[in-house]
């Protein structure tokens, strides 16, 4: 499906960000890029981009964006950007001749929101304007925000001084040629060039339809805006199904503050994951060293290597840089991670008093450790399968847990009960996924 994304206008509200609205980056990511992979997701194929202020150097980024992603991006320019914002739209009535998603450059939205429209089938004449009814959505200035009116599934009211509304404009749209006229009506009539008075024209002949939405979308206009935005997308990483107890309260909400700054530095998730696997080979070494205080930089530091283990795929997700590779790279570094961890504290063990008891107790740490990754995907689908049918989740055991107990058995010097207690666990565990594998 074809896109046009409106990107004209100057944003002065944002100028101490940026001098060009849409490249400013928001966590590493300029505005516009992440209208476009989203508008990718939902799927859109085709990118028509109307630029305006400072334009060469949006479409400069455009283009090398482009070759990146590779896709098809066509400039339209509209010299009168500080007008309304129909004038843009109107710029691609000479290229777009079929139905076509409709995006602002300034607001963020997840997929979902735009895949609603994109699979909708328009009766000839329609529009569909993607509508929010969440009207008190923490993250949209109420008093700012364009109101809707629906009726019926259709529009009977749009306006930003609309008092009587039930919902809120998110500035996805899918349109039909249509659009264009309905812009030079609202114009000729009603000396109105803006989307909203040409929606206004549409809903009077009942040609406005309403998709009514919840989910993730923020129109990015000021600092305040811009603010909420940011947080909502750091805040969006905490909700991981498959984090264990440790992840979810722990890790998780440090691990987000560090990716906070980490997705505005060019590193790459592989990088990432990289630093976590030698943080903890550190550990290990100083496990092997003997002596408490070596046992005790070396357990915060096998924490502290379990917490940036979770910005890799924060970072990734924030940066768009999620890939099969680096997943199952990340996974290979905690096995090896897991296993020095481990057999490092088996070597503090053994330095003290050599034992049979003690290499053997080392060894099923190790191999529960193992099995425990191993059947984790099988149990992670297994549990899903179970909540979608209203079963309760449980409680994961995983690497957070396993981490953990490493460090508190590093700071306290227990590291024989936390040892036995790790194989114990995870050995157990292991063997209670395989029976409910069985059963399922």
């Amino acid at each position: 499906m074809k896109c046009l994304i409106i990107a004209a206008g100057k944003g002065s509200r944002l100028q101490p960000w940026g001098e060009s609205k849409p490249l400013i980056p928001i966590l590493g990511i300029p505005l516009i890029e992440r209208v476009i992979r989203a508008a990718r997701e939902a799927g859109a194929d085709e990118f028509y981009v109307v630029t305006g202020y400072q334009g060469d150097r949006v479409r400069d980024f455009l283009e090398r964006l482009a070759e990146r992603l590779a896709v098809r991006v066509t400039f339209l320019v509209n010299d009168d950007w500080e007008k309304e914002n129909g004038l843009s739209v109107l710029k691609a009535r000479k290229v777009l001749h079929e139905a076509f998603l409709l995006l602002m450059a300034d607001h963020l939205f997840e997929p979902p929101l735009a895949r609603m429209l994109t699979t909708l089938s328009l009766a000839d004449g329609e529009i569909a304007l993607g509508v929010d009814g969440n009207t008190r959505n923490p993250l949209i200035d109420t008093e700012d925000v364009t109101r809707v009116k629906v009726k019926d599934g259709k529009i009977s009211g749009i306006g930003k001084g609309l008092a009587d509304f039930n919902g809120l404009d998110t500035g996805i749209f899918l349109c039909s040629p249509a659009i264009f006229a309905a812009l030079e009506q609202s114009r000729e009539k009603n000396g109105d060039a803006t989307l909203s008075g040409a929606v206004r024209c549409l809903a009077a002949e009942g040609r406005a339809k309403a998709v009514m939405t919840r989910g993730f979308w923020v129109d990015v206009d000021d600092p305040a805006a811009f603010k909420r935005a940011e947080k909502a997308l750091l805040d969006r990483l905490r909700d991981k199904p498959n984090d264990g107890p440790v992840s979810r309260y722990l890790n998780r909400p440090i691990s987000v503050r560090f990716s906070h700054h980490l997705a505005k530095l060019d590193v790459t998730p592989n990088q990432i994951s990289l630093f976590s696997f030698l943080c903890s080979l550190l550990a290990a070494g100083l496990f092997a060293l003997g002596g408490y205080l070596a046992l005790l930089l070396g357990g915060v530091l096998a924490q502290f290597a379990s917490v940036i283990d979770g910005c890799d795929g924060e970072v990734a997700r924030l940066k768009f840089q999620s890939s099969e590779f680096g997943g199952w790279f990340d996974a290979v570094l905690d096995r090896y991670a897991d296993a020095f961890l481990l057999f490092g504290l088996t070597w503090h063990l053994l330095a003290i008093e050599a034992s049979g008891w003690v290499l053997f107790t080392g060894f099923m740490a190790i191999i529960g450790s193992f099995m425990l990754s191993y059947t984790a995907d099988k149990y992670d689908n297994l549990m899903r399968e179970r909540i979608k049918a209203g079963g309760a989740a449980g409680l994961r055991m995983g690497r957070d847990m396993r981490v953990f107990l490493i460090f508190l058995g590093a700071v306290t010097n227990l590291i024989l009960p936390v040892l036995v207690l790790i194989a114990v666990v995870m050995n157990l565990e292991t063997l209670r996924r395989v029976l409910l594998a069985r059963d399922a």
